[in-house]
C-alpha cells in the first residue's frame, strides 16, 4: 500500500510538472532574475573563477545554446535554507553566463514531494536536478553512504579539507562512476554544518545513547552508526519530525543547526549535543541523460560553480549556524547546549569504527574503491593543508 501511495504521489507530481511546463511554454518571457536572500551579513557569492576573461566567457557560453533551455531543480530544503538559497545562486549564475539562455526554476522542499520522491524524479528525468543530501541519495546510489561514516573529517577544518578533496583528489571521479550507474551525475559536494543531536534528555556520553529513539535520515548505514552507540535509530520523513517529537513518538533527532531552527524542532527539545561525527553534506545532482546532452563547456561551467561555491557557502552556513543557535538559546534559555570532548569523544570514535566494515558489505559494488579513495584523499588534504 505504501508503494502504491508513493506511486500515486509521483503521478500527481508528474501531471503538475506537465501543466507547469505548458504554462511556461505559452507565457514565457518573464524576468526571473531576483536575487534570493543571501543570509547572514549578505556573504559575497562572487565566486573565485571571476577574472579578466569573464566577459569573453559569458559571451561565448550563450552562443553554445542554439535555443533557450528551461530546467527545474527540486531542493530538499525549505525557502531560505542552504540548498534552496545556493540553488538560486546557481540559477542566477547560469542565467548570467549564458546571456539569459539558461533558465532554472528552483522548487523548495514540499512543492514536488518528499525527499525520496524528488531524488526519484531526477533519476527519471522528470526534473533535471535534485539538491539532496548524502543519506537520502544513497537509496539510489549506495556508494554515497560513505559520506555517512562517522569521524572521517577533521572537525576544525572540514570546509578546507572538502575543498581540497574536490579540487585535487580522485574521490569525485570515483563517486561519479557510481552515480552514473544510476542515471545521475554529482556536480559537487558542499558542507552544511555539523549534525547536532537534539533530545528530551541530556546526552553527555555514549552511555546516554542507550535506547535513545532518535530520528535519522533514510540510510542503512546511518542506522548502523547509531546502533553502534546503543541508540534506537528511526528513519522518518523530514516533514514528520516535529510531530514525532511533540508526541514523544521519538526522543530526539539529528540535523544541522539551521534546520533545527527553520523547522522549529527546538520548540519541543531541551538538549542540544554535538559529537562532531557527521558533517551534513549536500550533493547538487543532475540527470545523466540531460547533462550529457549539453555542450562540454556548459557541463564544465556547471561543475565549476559548485566547486567554487564550497568555501563561500561554508562561510555562509557557519555564520548562519552562529546566529540561529544564539536565536534559539535567546528564545528558550532552558535549552542546554553541550559539546562532547575528551575521553567521552574518544569513546564515540572507538565505537564508530566497526561500521566502516559494514559499509563494505552494503555500500554497493564500488564500496571498497570509494572508501579507500576518500580516506586517501582526506589524508592527502590534511598533509597539504598542515592539519593534524
Amino acid at each position: 500500500m505504501k508503494k502504491s501511495n508513493r506511486n500515486m504521489k509521483l503521478l500527481v507530481v508528474l501531471l503538475s510538472l506537465l501543466l507547469m511546463g505548458m504554462l511556461v511554454f505559452v507565457g514565457c518571457g518573464g524576468d526571473n532574475g531576483d536575487d534570493p536572500d543571501a543570509g547572514p551579513d549578505d556573504v559575497d557569492v562572487d565566486l573565485e573563477d571571476d577574472n579578466d576573461n569573464d566577459e569573453e566567457r559569458e559571451e561565448t557560453l550563450g552562443d553554445l545554446l542554439p535555443q533557450p533551455i528551461q530546467s527545474r531543480l527540486a531542493s530538499e530544503e525549505i525557502e531560505g535554507d542552504f540548498m534552496t538559497v545556493w540553488a538560486e545562486h546557481y540559477a542566477d549564475h547560469m542565467r548570467e553566463v549564458t546571456d539569459g539562455k539558461y533558465e532554472l526554476d528552483v522548487y523548495p522542499y514540499g512543492t514536488l514531494g518528499d525527499t525520496r520522491d524528488i531524488n526519484e524524479l531526477a533519476q527519471l528525468g522528470v526534473v533535471e536536478y535534485v539538491f539532496s543530501d548524502f543519506a537520502w541519495i544513497s537509496a539510489f546510489v549506495p556508494e554515497a553512504q560513505v559520506l555517512t561514516l562517522h569521524y572521517l573529517w577533521p572537525p576544525d577544518h572540514m570546509p578546507e579539507t572538502l575543498d581540497w578533496v574536490v579540487r585535487n583528489g580522485e574521490f569525485m571521479e570515483v563517486l561519479e562512476e557510481a552515480f552514473r550507474r544510476n542515471d545521475l551525475v554529482p556536480l559537487g559536494l558542499l558542507y552544511e554544518g555539523w549534525q547536532t543531536i537534539t533530545s528530551n534528555r541530556p546526552i553527555r556520553s555514549v552511555d546516554d545513547m542507550s535506547n535513545f529513539k532518535v530520528r535519522i535520515m533514510g540510510s542503512a548505514l546511518l542506522t548502523q552508526n547509531y546502533l553502534a552507540y546503543g541508540a534506537d535509530p528511526t528513519p522518518m520523513a523530514y516533514g514528520e519530525i516535529y510531530g514525532g517529537l511533540q508526541t514523544n513518538l521519538i526522543d530526539g533527532q539529528i540535523n544541522p543547526i539551521f534546520a533545527i531552527r527553520s523547522m522549529n524542532f527546538y520548540e519541543v527539545q531541551d538538549y542540544f549535543t554535538d559529537i562532531f561525527a557527521e558533517p551534513f553534506t549536500g550533493i547538487p545532482t543532475v540527470n545523466m541523460q540531460y547533462f550529457d546532452s549539453l555542450p562540454e563547456e556548459i557541463q564544465q561551467e556547471m561543475r565549476d560553480f559548485w566547486t567554487e561555491a564550497i568555501l563561500p557557502s561554508a562561510e555562509w552556513i557557519n555564520e548562519r549556524h552562529e546566529t540561529d543557535l544564539q536565536a534559539m538559546l535567546d528564545e528558550r534559555p532552558e535549552i542546554e547546549y553541550h559539546e562532547i570532548t575528551g575521553e567521552e569523544l574518544e569513546e564515540f570514535k572507538e565505537m564508530s569504527q566497526p561500521v566502516y566494515d559494514q559499509f563494505l558489505e552494503i555500500g554497493g559494488p564500488q564500496a571498497e574503491e570509494v572508501l579507500e579513495t576518500l580516506l586517501n584523499d582526506i589524508e592527502n588534504a590534511k598533509a597539504a593543508l598542515g592539519i593534524d
